[in-house]
């Protein structure tokens, strides 16, 4: 759950709201299980940061781990069932996650009814006994640390029981049982879905994500055939994906400048500065001495000081961000292994050019065999290949234009690494090397760059954001503002073109201090393969943005609820805001946003009208029937996304003030109506969970039906009666 804007990991959460988490968790699970795969939803419960995640306890009260962090792994099993759950690494209240028995069997097994198998996220079992009474019923990765002859031990000296150990297998072959019914052989080729088909499908999908937040005076849609200048360190760059392990390599993904030049007639463009964490990868520039894209990779059983030596492995790579977590060869049987690095570059113009290296392991890069960087000698430590390796240390080397440059990396892997573990963090892998490089820069003198072009074109765009240095898995981030002088640039930019649009690329909420004077601004995430095309179809008006922002953004990150409590403090993390997560808090305390939870304007407008509220029964209790009638009073054929709040007027505890229950997009052609009908299961839209009970309460009495297009703009309001107070459990 996105309870912080600072998580490494947000860009992988789907929302600050449980229900909404739950439902998107529940449609992604049954797309994937339709395939056949089996698919495991993670991580339960409670891992919102990634500061310390092994050794964190997060403090969490019963109601707030109840209404905020199971519920939306509730909804899930409810709605798809998983085949899989992953537990979590840090503790709860005390206890890993994977040794905990009462969330493991009493709550997700017991009272949710689920059946599945439960697996450790890697390295993340602690105990032999605990765990395996728990209900973890995998350890991952293989081979085992913690099993195998320990766990055999443990039933020898009747430390545990058969028939526990039983149950574990049991699940265990369960899944195996599944796996053969699917008909895929255990080792079956991959097979690419690189098709216009889903390329199409891709782009489709982005477009729909992206929310417009503001278009003052109509600055959006650009004309194509206006003059366009595309700014900023983003723009030719595809920002496809945060980093770690939710990182895949795609079999392409487009730049928004590569989007755009495909779509207007005059495009121009500048960088106006840079914004990076490290150097970029220098993959992209590189080619092998006979002149193949990529770097030679040579992997050694020996170091360099054995000059007879022979590579066991050979690797022709097309990135430079080189990460070894599953890097198998049957002659590598040692921890410690080495490597080599053969590339060329040649310099696109006459400059200082910056190399950088940062490494999990030892390595030291060479140019035209003369030592530039040194990440041997002296380690420094930094957030690289999962906060286990060291800072990009740098070197700098003049360049002249068309000449080719050697270069040669020497490698160790990661057991070489001269620094100390880190309390609470995740090693695994053998080891990581990073390679980058870009042009040095004036930033005065690239900024003023930015500033003139932008005020000879009509229309200006502005690609900022983050990327996958600052949103990775390992770390959190320090702060909320873009990196840089972003700010500064786009605040310039603006002063001298009135049509100043900014896309911010960020999977979580950023500050915008130049909000209010730019004409339009637009949040397009990462977009994955279709990203850049996805933006230029709304900058365009091929696409008519219909996305709505998942989380609130605040001003600044000191509004935030979960500011005074996020990073752990001597293996405590206290989750003070309780149930007052995201709009939950703003709302309650009346705090303004800078970006309501919910909002996204159109190209078109939209009126709601003639809620009707019915109540039906059904299985396992009462339905709401909720439909709502959405006219396009626009211009343009769009689609909207009715969103229904529920209040309770009377409450006997604290409450926020409302909570979203259900929502529905419509898509309706300009100049008519259609009707929206949302249901909502009416325990889930009412109930709070009662901490002496242990239960949850549907407490008798009047409820408000707020219906609106975000959370801060609920036009109609309606009411239903729930006759008596009821407890209940399960899913």
């Amino acid at each position: 759950m996105q309870r912080s804007p600072l998580g490494g990991r947000a860009f992988e959460s789907f929302s600050e709201d449980p229900v909404l988490a739950g439902y998107c968790a529940a449609s992604i699970v049954a797309g994937i299980q339709e395939t056949g795969v089996v698919a495991s939803i993670k991580h339960f419960v409670a891992n919102d940061q990634e500061h310390e995640r092994m050794a964190v306890d997060s403090l969490v009260t019963e109601r707030a781990l109840r209404e905020i962090y199971t519920l939306p792994f509730q909804i899930a099993v409810r709605d798809a069932n998983p085949g899989s759950f992953m537990t979590s690494y840090n503790k709860v209240n005390g206890t890993h996650v994977s040794d905990n028995k009462d969330m493991i069997e009493k709550v997700v097994r017991g009272e949710w009814g689920w059946e599945g198998l439960v697996t450790s996220d890697w390295y993340g079992t602690y105990s032999t006994v605990e765990s395996v009474e728990a209900g973890l019923d995998i350890e991952m990765p293989g081979p085992t640390r913690w099993r195998g002859q320990m766990l055999l031990h443990a039933l020898m000296s009747r430390k545990i029981d058969l028939e526990t150990v039983n149950e574990r297998v049991r699940q265990v072959l369960k899944l195996v049982d599944r796996a053969i019914r699917t008909g895929v052989p255990s080792n079956a080729p991959e097979v690419s879905q690189n098709t216009p088909e889903t390329a199409a499908l891709l782009r489709k999908i982005a477009g729909e994500s992206i929310v417009l937040l503001k278009n003052d005076h109509n600055a959006l849609p650009f004309n194509r055939g206006e003059t366009v200048a595309v700014i900023g360190a983003n723009a030719k760059t595809a920002v496809f994906c945060g980093g770690g392990s939710a990182t895949l390599r795609p079999y392409y993904a487009v730049s928004p400048f590569q989007g755009i030049t495909n779509k207007a007639d005059d495009v121009r463009y500048s960088v106006g500065c840079y914004a990076h964490k490290m150097l970029p990868v220098l993959g992209p520039r590189l080619k092998t001495v006979d002149g193949q894209p990529g770097v030679a990779f040579r992997a050694f059983t020996s170091p360099e000081s054995d000059h007879g030596r022979q590579p066991v492995d050979e690797l022709l790579l097309d990135s430079t961000d080189m990460y070894f977590a599953d890097y198998y060869h049957p002659k590598i049987t040692e921890d410690l292994w080495y490597g080599e690095i053969e590339a060329t570059f040649e310099a696109d113009e006459t400059c200082d050019f910056e190399f950088g290296l940062c490494v999990f392991g030892t390595a030291r890069l060479y140019v035209d065999g003369e030592l530039l960087i040194d990440n041997e000698t002296a380690q420094r430590p930094g957030g690289s290949f999962f906060n286990v390796g060291t800072v990009e240390e740098t070197g700098i080397k003049k360049v002249t234009a068309g000449q080719t440059y050697k270069i040669n990396v020497v490698f160790a892997s990661g057991a070489a690494s001269k620094l100390g573990d880190n309390e609470g963090v995740v090693s695994y892998g053998s080891g990581g090397l990073r390679i980058g490089g870009a042009k040095v820069i004036v930033p005065d003198e690239e900024i003023a760059n930015a500033v003139q072009l932008a005020s000879s074109v009509d229309q200006v765009v502005l690609c900022v954001g983050l990327n996958s240095d600052f949103e990775q898995e390992g770390h959190d981030r320090s702060h909320m503002d873009l990196p840089g002088r972003t700010d500064e640039l786009v605040a310039a930019v603006a002063k001298v073109n009135p049509r100043t649009v900014v896309v911010v690329q960020s999977g979580s909420p950023v500050s915008m201090p130049w909000a209010n004077d730019v004409a339009a601004v637009i949040q397009a995430w990462y977009g994955g393969n279709e990203t850049g095309n996805a933006i230029a179809d709304v900058l365009f008006g091929d696409v008519n943005p219909s996305g709505k922002l998942p989380l609130s953004f605040p001003t600044r990150i000191e509004d935030n609820p979960a500011f005074l409590n996020y990073r752990s403090e001597h293996g405590r993390v206290l989750y003070g805001e309780d149930v007052y997560v995201g709009y939950r808090y703003y709302e309650t305390v009346k705090k303004p946003t800078l970006w309501s939870f919910g909002s996204g304007v159109s190209y078109t407008a939209f009126s709601l009208s003639n809620l009707q509220i019915q109540q039906r029964p059904s299985e396992h209790g009462q339905l709401l029937l909720i439909d709502v009638t959405v006219e396009n009073v626009g211009q343009v054929d769009g689609a909207e996304v009715v969103q229904v709040y529920v209040s309770q007027r009377t409450p006997s505890i604290k409450r926020p003030v409302k909570e979203l229950k259900g929502f529905s997009k419509v898509s309706v052609e300009a100049g008519k109506s259609s009707v929206a009908r949302i249901v909502i299961d009416r325990k889930y839209a009412t109930s709070y969970w009662d901490e002496t009970r242990h239960k949850w309460t549907e407490e008798g009495g009047i409820y408000d039906l707020l219906v609106g297009t975000s959370s801060r703009d609920t036009p109609l309001t309606g009411m239903f009666e729930v006759a008596d107070t009821t407890w209940w459990s399960g899913p």
